[in-house]
This record gives C-alpha cells, structure tokens and sequence, in this order.
C-alpha cells in the first residue's frame, strides 16, 4: 500500500471510532495529533486454556507475538504487555482504553491505546496514541479441553501510532 493511500485510508479510521462509537473517549482527538508511523503486524495471538469464574474452561488471551513490518522489511515486534520496539531502539509499552468489534466474529477487535512508558529516542518517541486497525484473525474458536493448554492463532493488523500535533 503506498504512503498517500494508507495516510488517506488511516485518517478515515482514525475518525471513524470517534464519529460513530458513542463510548469512545474524548480526550483522543484525531484532528490533535499527527502520525508518527505506521505499521503492518503479522503474528498469532497466543491463548491459554483456564478456568473462567464459573469453573468452565475457556480460551484466554495470553499475549501477541507479532512481527512489525514497512514496506516488506521487518522494522519491530510486538509482544505481551502490550510492548511494541522498534529496532532503532525506541519502544512503548501502553494500555487499552478503547475497544471497538473487529470486522467479524474471527478478528481481533478494535482497540486504541494509551501509551504508559517510551523507552529510546528513535520512531516512536513522543508518541502517545496506537490504534489497533484493519485487524483480521487472532480470536480462538472451540473449546479447550486440557487446563493449561496453549492455542496460537494467526493475526494480522495495522498499528497506527501517534503524536500530539505541533
């Protein structure tokens, strides 16, 4: 995808969660902050079969374990936390604050985050803001019969990470 068209197709999405989710926060505006970089993920989400509250066993998110591309070439990972590092050193670690339905009932959601720490000087620093977007697979189906048991699903999505504008 060129930059001009995953510039256009990102700042459409940017809007989108704030102009049609009623839930979403107010204090993340797209038209106050700029982006920093954007990136395609290529991994699993990892689940753990446990027992939920009612004693019946069930997929749980573990963690990500994603390869962060640019143009073909790997420029990051991301990981449990969530952590997201690129390999010029700067790295983020955030939170969820948001989170939307993914396109179908097998993606992963939606999600915007909060970032809680920067590491490094590099791409990602100053960044405050990563949107989870365009994401298709990564959410566990059937169940899970052996507590303790690992499922790995593949994922792929795009992070959009940004920047309080000048």
């Amino acid at each position: 995808m060129s930059i001009s068209i995953q510039n256009k197709l990102v700042s459409f999405v940017l809007a989108w969660p704030l102009a049609s989710l009623s839930a979403a926060p107010t204090t993340i505006a797209a038209s106050y902050e700029t982006i920093a970089a954007t990136f395609h993920a290529e991994g699993a989400e990892i689940y753990e079969c446990k027992a939920t509250s009612e004693g019946k066993l069930a997929w749980q998110p573990r963690e990500p374990v994603a390869t962060l591309l640019s143009d073909g070439k790997t420029v990051g990972r991301h990981y449990s936390g969530p952590n997201w590092e690129h390999v010029d050193g700067s790295a983020l670690q955030a939170r969820v604050i948001h989170t939307a339905p993914g396109p179908t009932i097998n993606d992963l959601p939606l999600q915007t985050y909060q970032v809680m720490l920067r590491l490094g000087f590099g791409t990602l620093s100053g960044v405050t803001i990563i949107r989870r977007i365009n994401a298709v697979g990564g959410v566990a189906q059937g169940p899970c019969t052996a507590a303790n048991a690992f499922l790995s699903v593949p994922y792929r999505a795009d992070y959009v990470f940004l920047r309080p504008a000048d």
